[in-house]
């Protein structure tokens, strides 16, 4: 066993001092910086809204970037409900209603885009922006096992395994290979033992198919959707993924060299393709996902 620090997952979620609010009895912390159209930035699971960080930078002069740390995650409290897609799209649609945000775009990254495209089945949104989202592929048996393994290997860090934190240093080094999020994958790294209890509870739920499947969700779609995927991914991997993509009525894709998130990993390369998306989908004058008022959106690489 080993000794389990406190308080390094604060550095990997939004800036001290942030906004806080009240949701469904969980405290978020939320991040609100530029003007312009609403910008909502949701992490991947065991990170935090500074994975943004470059992003917010690049972008701020035109849209409100509005990053929120998820429960037991960055600088959030604590939340006693399963870490389920769903129940971080309701989480969400509080944070919509109490900042009174138009119907947002919304970026997501792994459980965050799984949020999102959660959320915008059920909710006005003007487009996503999708970054290795989960709950993409059948929950097959396989699937299943390997959820399980992830699910105990994280819950041995909860309870403070000693080998834990190594396995898991190694672990990131593979999930965010690229040099520019290094320093990020560092704070995450150092916050292992921190974050292995929400990781635990996350990947148990995503071998529940009722759970984790998205996958008609996604298909009902009207509105644009970008992709944008870093295509070393060893969990969601971009083949697997592809037919659901192909088959979307306003889903574009872009490839990215790296680990899990383009934003993260080739900060300057995802804001053009951010901003690229935004003019020629014209979601800024268009209606909001499920009204199909927008236009077909190709499939690009």
């Amino acid at each position: 066993m080993t000794s389990v620090g406190k308080n390094f997952r604060s550095d990997v979620g939004v800036p001290a001092g942030s906004l806080e609010v009240w949701v469904d009895g969980v405290r978020l912390a939320i991040a609100r910086e530029g003007a312009g159209p609403p910008v909502v930035c949701l992490h991947a699971i065991g990170h935090g809204g500074r994975d943004f960080e470059a992003f917010v930078a690049a972008v701020r002069d035109q849209f409100e970037v509005i990053r929120v740390d998820w429960p037991n995650q960055g600088r959030s409290g604590t939340d006693t409900k399963p870490t389920t897609p769903r129940r971080y799209a309701e989480l969400l649609r509080g944070v919509v209603v109490q900042l009174k945000l138009d119907d947002p775009i919304i970026v997501g990254c792994s459980i965050g885009g799984a949020a999102a495209i959660n959320y915008a089945s059920r909710y006005p949104a003007k487009a996503l922006v999708l970054a290795n989202s989960g709950s993409l592929i059948e929950v097959t048996k396989g699937a299943r096992r390997a959820c399980l393994l992830f699910a105990r290997i994280f819950a041995a860090g909860a309870r403070g395994a000693w080998w834990f934190k190594p396995l898991f240093s190694v672990y990131y080094r593979r999930v965010l290979p690229s040099p520019a999020a290094v320093a990020q994958r560092m704070r995450i790294v150092r916050s292992a033992y921190e974050i292995a209890p929400v990781l635990a509870d996350a990947w148990r739920h995503f071998a529940v198919e009722s759970e984790a499947d998205q996958r008609q969700m996604a298909l009902a779609l009207d509105g644009p959707v970008l992709f944008t995927w870093a295509i070393n991914d060893e969990i969601n991997r971009l083949a697997d993924i592809e037919p659901v993509i192909e088959h979307m009525r306003n889903a574009r894709l872009v490839r990215f060299d790296g680990g899990h998130a383009a934003f993260l990993e080739h900060p300057e390369q995802f804001v053009e393709e951010f901003r690229k998306f935004i003019a020629d989908a014209g979601v800024l004058d268009a209606g909001v996902l499920g009204t199909g008022a927008c236009p077909d959106a190709a499939v690009v690489t």
